[in-house]
């Protein structure tokens, strides 16, 4: 589907699996999802795996994550859209095949809080 002048749109499930796949002890757990809003201007990203594989796809601080995002979102934005990647933990993760269509509301998916978040700046540190 053309965007404009700037090309075709990326292929971001392929994109997002060749780049987190290599993190995981489990691949066939990684489950992905893409849905596009707005005209195809706005690409929301989801995927779940093993919970056990978190901290290799998170990385020491959450550079690995940090770093999968930035190459979705550079590949959005030279095709003119805008890209979120969210992650979510299956409550009751059984291995078997998942399709995300209808669980956007998160009945069947929790979340993952953001581990790294800075501390508010004290009115003493802004002085």
């Amino acid at each position: 589907m053309p965007i404009g002048n700037k090309g075709t749109m990326p292929d971001y499930l392929g994109l997002v699996k060749f780049l987190v796949t290599p993190f995981l002890e489990s691949p066939e757990t990684l489950r992905t999802d893409c849905e596009h809003f707005n005209n195809g201007q706005k690409v929301w990203l989801r995927l779940a795996f093993a919970t056990e594989d978190r901290g290799k796809v998170y990385g020491r601080g959450g550079k690995n994550i940090q770093a999968i995002r930035t190459v979705l979102q550079i590949s959005a934005i030279n095709v003119g859209q805008s890209l979120s990647l969210e992650i979510y933990e299956e409550k009751s993760y059984q291995g078997k095949e998942r399709d995300f269509s209808g669980e956007a509301n998160g009945e069947n998916f929790q979340r993952k809080p953001r581990s790294a978040r800075r501390p508010t700046p004290s009115k003493q540190s802004l002085n």
